[in-house]
């Protein structure tokens, strides 16, 4: 049963006056954000850690100064403190991060901490072939050994964090590559991977390459547009990026500075090359190559894959692409040496089981000819995908049906998940109507959320709110941005949102 503590804030979120706790900002679409004060975006940021069930608001500080984030404070795991710098990263006006906060996990054994991400490692169908080697010493796990892309460094990683016990990991994972580039030929690649990036502005960015070190400088309109740009410039080749000099701007670039033709129509041929090279750099799935075929903007993906994680990873890719507005994702997801569905079971249960964020909840797994089936209660819908996104990482495993249950909290209302996420395609499923809110906080709450995006031309949108159904009217630049101008709206707390955007 929950405390009194949640009964009083539940009681409070079903009557207007909540609101008042957490006092949206007054959007004022004149300004376009030049004159965001520290204050507003460290209050931007409480309200966000506050309404996302993965940080431990209660015990993270913010503080703000000329745009510079410090978090501190304290979380029992590590995808937490991660997950609180991404969002505060997603944030208007926020020009860097300084992630202090301090990980305090419960007491597990360093051996108990090595064995599970060895497992977890172990288990993933793409990271399982690298040769990585994991030692723990106080709660911190240091991963040594040989890839032969940045990409699969950072994967094996990524894995790991997935294991609770972890302080910190220390990634000494060595790349190797398998021939020497040139480096006109590496800064070619960059600029071709930031120009088909379709959430990094390629035309304010410059990129220098000196013996296989890319220098990046120039402008960027939010500190998660920074760290995508420093992702796209690990290409074949590359020993080092330094991106110190992308500085990123008090608002989104969106004046004159911005490239005109960034969202220009692109030819079917270019979209095609471009999701092609963004497999290659996808250690999920450059294995596999995908067939493309792009129509009118339109990519459809064929072809055979051996896990649902790579099925997954290649839509995204295509996704994310610059002037690819649709995704028909008609892969196979056939297991070269398919585990029996008793093996399989055990696997996601463990994954589950050693997992920091839903370890807690007595999920129930079963499976039928690789289909997963998962059942049980947990908290939030992030959660629920969470534990989805678990399943999904497991060999073996064809397809997840999620049956979760949430147990509905309306002293928090919604959760949310990533921008740029799997699952964000299916926006409908994972949100949920904050109760009690009448249209006029809802309008306010969406507003807000619109504004803060670094994704969105707010200027452009517009919102009205009847019954609790949000409608969006206006002119945005991209299919991406209609897409995230629909996710703030569910964020701010619409149960359905009738999507009227035009895409230039």
């Amino acid at each position: 049963m929950r405390n009194c503590k949640y009964l009083a804030m539940a009681l409070v979120a079903l009557t207007p006056l909540a609101m008042s706790s957490f006092p949206v900002r007054a959007v004022d679409k004149k300004d376009n954000g030049k004159t965001i004060k520290d204050s507003e975006i460290t209050s931007v940021i409480e309200r966000r850690l506050w309404k996302n069930p993965a940080t431990p608001s209660s015990q993270i500080d913010v503080r703000t100064d000329q745009g510079t984030v410090t978090l501190s404070g304290s979380a029992d795991n590590l995808l937490a403190k991660e997950r609180a710098l991404e969002i505060v990263e997603t944030l208007k006006g926020v020009r860097a991060v300084v992630n202090q906060i301090e990980v305090k996990p419960g007491t597990r054994t360093d051996e108990e901490v090595r064995k599970d991400i060895e497992r977890a490692l172990l288990m993933d169908p793409a990271a399982d072939s690298y040769e990585v080697k994991t030692k723990v010493s106080g709660g911190v796990a240091t991963l040594t050994g040989t890839v032969h892309s940045w990409q699969e460094r950072r994967l094996s990683a990524e894995v790991a964090k997935g294991v609770k016990g972890l302080i910190d990991i220390k990634n000494g994972i060595t790349v190797q590559y398998k021939s020497k580039r040139p480096d006109g030929q590496i800064e070619a690649d960059v600029k071709r991977r930031l120009e088909s990036d379709v959430w990094v502005d390629d035309a304010l960015v410059t990129v220098a390459v000196n013996d296989g070190k890319v220098t990046l400088s120039g402008m960027v309109g939010s500190a998660a547009e920074k760290s995508r740009a420093y992702s796209d410039a690990w290409v074949a080749g590359v020993t080092a990026v330094e991106s110190s000099g992308l500085k990123v701007d008090r608002w989104w670039s969106r004046g004159e500075l911005r490239r005109k033709d960034k969202y220009a129509a692109t030819s079917d041929e270019e979209i095609k090359k471009a999701v092609q090279n963004a497999f290659l750099y996808d250690p999920r799935v450059h294995f596999f190559n995908p067939k493309v075929e792009v129509k009118n903007g339109t990519v459809t993906l064929t072809g055979v894959v051996d896990n649902l994680k790579a099925s997954q990873a290649a839509e995204q890719d295509a996704e994310n692409t610059r002037g690819a507005w649709r995704v028909k994702n008609y892969l196979k997801v056939r297991p070269v040496k398919s585990p029996s569905d008793a093996d399989i079971a055990k696997n996601v249960k463990s994954a589950l089981l050693w997992n920091p964020y839903v370890d807690r909840y007595q999920v129930r797994v079963s499976v039928y000819n690789g289909w997963t089936y998962l059942s049980g209660t947990v908290d939030s819908y992030y959660e629920k995908w969470f534990a989805e996104d678990v399943a999904s990482r497991v060999s073996g495993v064809v397809d997840v049906k999620n049956n979760l249950r949430i147990e509905y909290d309306p002293a928090v209302g919604y959760s949310y998940y990533p921008y740029n996420s799997y699952y964000s395609r299916y926006p409908y499923r994972y949100y949920q109507y904050y109760l009690g809110s009448s249209d006029r906080a809802i309008k306010d709450d969406i507003e807000d959320e619109l504004w803060w995006s670094p994704y969105v031309d707010a200027d452009q949108v517009n919102v009205s709110v009847s019954d609790g159904v949000a409608t969006l009217t206006g002119t945005v630049n991209s299919w991406q941005e209609q897409q995230t101008a629909v996710t703030n709206a569910l964020k701010g707390g619409t149960k359905k949102v009738v999507n009227n955007l035009k895409v230039r």
